[in-house]
């Protein structure tokens, strides 16, 4: 838009006419004057209509919450008393001179900061997402999305797109979203960049992937979704699956430190704080880490084989509290409870070099040491009952020559989650797919 000055730079514009364009945020009456708050992307500023512009007053009488508008106004210094401190344009105003409506909001189901329940919030999601508190989340989001890409490049890694349509499935099970295919053939749609990270171990030895995976797990809890963004990375040449937990943490790490440096005001907006992480993120066996719940919190474990949400809870607890730390790596569970490329060092047996990473109470990320070896990998493959044959594109690179390599994948929505405590992932995810909606209710 021409000549068009953003709400963050009224302060470098005092005593001059400029024109703002955005939102009406806010609108009030005062006397005979016409107040109202007006918001663009870089921030909001309050604009007074005075009554000596008669036409000016009249069009602000008219003016409504999430009307369009386009305003030159002249800004001025707040008189003292009216300043607010420490807050964007706290001590500047917009003495409107012209007004021009680009577009009326026609019906708003209710006030756009209004505390309203999820599902609300997700029926009026295009108009929601406006709301203060979706933006924090989404802004720190995006930071969290470019903070770990970056820190993954600065490792060595080369970012790849990997795909979204397989012939296969990567974990070899049956939660899967079949799609119709040309020449009347059956594809999936991907649960995981797996195979193609690793293909890619073998051109770059280190590769990452921003990639969208899908889930058709039958499963409607605060933690699962249908649609997820998974943030991978695989690497050649480890000694074991503490090489790939090393690069892991710097990289968290680093995500860490860059949110918060930008967006303390958002933690502080969410009652919560920047995540801690000491010179080690603490790491348990599967064994050491339910021995110790069991002991400190007085229960007993019904399943030794596999964390539960509340082992996942109590044992980041226990941490947090202990040895000041909201991450917790738990290594050394069953082999056969990872997927079927997981490694296994015979002499570990029945325990494989997988790991999570837990972040304030919830898993956030799953990795492994992989297989490498080509015969090996095909015996795994039989011993879940799965057909090698299936696999033949995947398992041609380990007849090329893989080293010895691992990686994991964290998922986006699930941090993004966690570092301001929301209860629900859904409320960390854009635009959400369950069992129950995509954009609307299925049930409608």
């Amino acid at each position: 838009m021409k000549n068009r000055v953003y709400i963050k730079d009224l302060k470098d514009n005092v005593g001059k006419e400029v024109t703002i364009a955005g939102w009406v945020d806010v609108r009030r009456d005062q006397g005979k004057m016409v107040f109202f708050d007006m918001r663009d992307m870089t921030g909001k500023t309050q604009c007074v209509a005075l009554p000596s512009r008669i036409e000016v007053i009249e069009k602000g009488k008219e003016i409504r919450p999430e009307w369009v508008l386009k305003i030159t106004g002249i800004v001025n210094k707040r008189p003292a008393k009216n300043v607010k401190a420490g807050v964007l344009n706290g001590d500047v105003e917009l003495e409107v001179t012209m007004i021009e409506v680009l577009s009326k909001a026609m019906d708003l189901p209710f006030e756009l900061n209004e505390s309203v329940n999820l599902d609300t919030h997700l029926d009026n999601l295009p108009y929601t997402v406006r709301s203060e508190r979706s933006k924090d989340i989404f802004t720190m989001q995006s930071t969290i999305l470019e903070a770990y890409r970056s820190s993954l490049r600065s490792q060595g890694f080369t970012e790849f797109m990997s795909p979204g349509i397989v012939g296969g499935d990567a974990e070899g099970g049956a939660a899967v979203f079949k799609v119709d295919y040309f020449k009347d053939h059956k594809a999936y749609l991907a649960t995981s960049p797996q195979f193609y990270k690793q293909i890619m171990v073998g051109a770059f030895e280190r590769a990452c992937t921003i990639a969208k995976v899908f889930r058709a797990e039958k499963s409607a809890t605060t933690r699962h979704l249908s649609e997820i963004t998974q943030m991978d990375f695989e690497m050649g040449f480890i000694e074991n699956e503490r090489d790939v937990m090393k690069v892991l943490e710097n990289t968290i790490r680093n995500t860490v430190k860059k949110v918060g440096e930008l967006h303390e005001d958002i933690f502080i907006r969410f009652n919560t704080t920047v995540p801690e992480i000491p010179t080690e993120i603490p790491v348990f066996t599967l064994a050491e880490a339910q021995a110790l719940i069991a002991k400190e919190f007085n229960r007993k474990i019904e399943d030794i084989n596999d964390m539960s949400p509340e082992d996942e809870r109590q044992i980041c607890e226990y941490a947090k509290k202990n040895l000041k730390s909201d991450f917790v790596f738990i290594t050394r569970f069953p082999t056969k409870k990872r997927a079927f490329y997981t490694f296994e060092e015979p002499s570990e047996a029945p325990y494989s070099r997988g790991f999570d990473l837990l972040f304030r109470g919830l898993e956030i990320n799953s990795g492994s040491q992989r297989i490498h070896n080509y015969d090996i990998l095909v015996a795994k493959i039989k011993e879940r009952g799965m057909d090698p044959n299936k696999f033949t594109y995947y398992l041609q690179t380990f007849k090329c020559g893989m080293p010895p390599h691992g990686g994991s994948s964290t998922g986006l929505e699930r941090f993004t989650a966690r570092m301001l405590e929301l209860q629900n992932v859904k409320e960390a995810t854009a635009f959400p797919r369950d069992m129950t909606r995509i954009d609307t209710r299925l049930s409608e």
